[in-house]
Parts: C-alpha cells; structure tokens; sequence
C-alpha cells in the first residue's frame, strides 16, 4: 500500500486539531469572498501565498474563495506547484505516497496524471522533497475546504527553469475540471516600504507576462515563469486579487514577506 504524507506543518502554519482548523478557514473563505462571484469566470490557474495562516491566509482566501461555484464544472483534479525550501531539488519533484494527509483528511495522489509526465527528464520521484515542505501543504486545507474531493498532482520546484515548468504544465493542463495552483511568496525581510514597491513591480511583471522572474522578487519563480508561459499559450487573462505583506496582516513593518493572490481567467 503507498505511503502517505503526513502534515509536517500543523500546529506552526495552521491549527491542527480539525475542527478549529475547519472554523478557521471557512472563516477566512467568508471574508474572502468580497465580489460577485458570477462576475468573472472562475479562475484556471491560481497563484497564491504560502506562510502561516495569520499571516497570508486573508491574501489566498482571496484566490480560493473563487472556487466556491456550483455553477461550474466541479473541480476533480488540483495540479500544485511550490518552490522547495527544505532539500535541494534537481528539476521538479513528483512524491511516491499515494495519498496527502491533513487534519481535514487525505487527498489522494493522481499517479495516472504523474504517469503523464513520468518520461519527462525534469521531472524526479522524491518522498524526502516533500515530507518537511510547506509551500504545497499549507494550500491543501483551502482546497479540501472549497473543493471536497478532488485528486492531487503534487510538484515540488527546484533547479530548473520556466520552459521545463511549462513543459510539466501542458501534459497537466486538463479541462475545466483541473485547477492549477502555483505556491509563491513574493519579496522577503524588506522594510515595508521598500517591500510595498518591490513586490508592486514584481507583480506588474506578472500581469504583463514577463517570465523572467527571479527567486529574489518571489520564492516560486520558477513555477511562476512557467505558469505564465502557459497561460499566455492558453489564452488566459490574469487579475489581481490581493497584495499585502506581513506588516499589513500580523507582522511588524521592520522586516516583512509579500504575498499576492492572482487569478488566471479564460
């Protein structure tokens, strides 16, 4: 039987006890949910923030308050990037466990999508990438929240570039039913103000498609560059959501993280 990934990251990013956990993000999904949601259509690809809860959860709720559509085709697969932190990745880390585990259950791993992408040089099997890596974990308690069930296709960005993101992407690109999530913080320990500015450039370079981005403007460059190479091939039109930072939310201003939530539209 595959192994399964347990939470690393409960009870230091977001609650572990369930219920507390369950209150907390339907909570933060309320008060993410600040438009008409028929609106805009919802959202293909998503890029949002990665820290604790008290910290940038208003800013992703902001993205995955989008996925609440009945109206929709329901959402049944989740392909999720996020930069490594922990172990140096060489290209782009698929796990072996066949299922992740949060205080709000297990989602299992789609292994015919990771078959789909198998051959591909850049891509790796790594359960050690994953096991002690936040930036893929901290969104699954969003997800199972917003979506219910849904199979995972999670990656893990190392050393490579955007074209081999982009690469992974189209096998993964799917239809309405799959949702595509990139993981990224923006700038990190600026003055607030420096940060403010920073992070406004990096996310106008967002929205203007440059995928040129460095780790230094946002820990998931990579997975970004690439995201926005492929969403430009698809058509896709972003949308700024939220951009705060870590002095706006639970922080003090002296040394602060950005966080921006960007939705990807048809």
């Amino acid at each position: 039987m595959p192994a399964v990934r347990h939470a690393a990251v409960q009870g230091l990013f977001y609650p572990s006890a369930q219920r507390e956990l369950r209150e907390q993000v339907e909570a933060l999904l309320r008060d993410g949910a600040g438009e008409d949601l028929k609106a805009h259509p919802r959202p293909k690809l998503l890029i949002a923030p990665h820290a604790g809860y008290v910290y940038s959860g208003p800013v992703a709720a902001s993205a995955y308050a989008l996925l609440q559509r009945p109206d929709a085709t329901p959402i049944r697969r989740v392909v999720l990037l996020g930069p490594a932190h922990r172990v140096w990745v060489n290209g782009l880390a698929a796990p072996e466990a066949g299922a992740f585990q949060t205080p709000l259950g297990r989602v299992p791993i789609d292994r015919e999508m990771l078959d789909r992408i198998a051959d591909l040089p850049q891509v790796i099997r790594s359960d050690r990438a994953h096991a002690q890596e936040h930036s893929l974990e901290v969104h699954l308690p969003f997800l199972q929240a917003a979506l219910g069930d849904f199979t995972l296709v999670p990656l893990v960005v190392g050393d490579t570039d955007g074209a081999a993101v982009a690469e992974v992407l189209e096998r993964l690109w799917g239809g309405d039913e799959t949702l595509i999530v990139i993981s990224s913080d923006l700038s990190h320990y600026l003055p607030y103000a420096k940060a403010k500015l920073a992070d406004e450039a990096t996310v106008q370079r967002i929205l203007d498609f440059d995928a040129r981005l460095t780790p230094h403007e946002a820990c998931g460059s990579e997975a970004i560059n690439g995201a926005l190479l492929a969403a430009r091939r698809h058509g896709l039109n972003p949308r700024l959501l939220d951009l705060r930072n870590s002095g706006d939310t639970a922080g003090d201003h002296d040394r602060v993280v950005g966080y921006s939530a960007i939705a990807f539209e048809a």
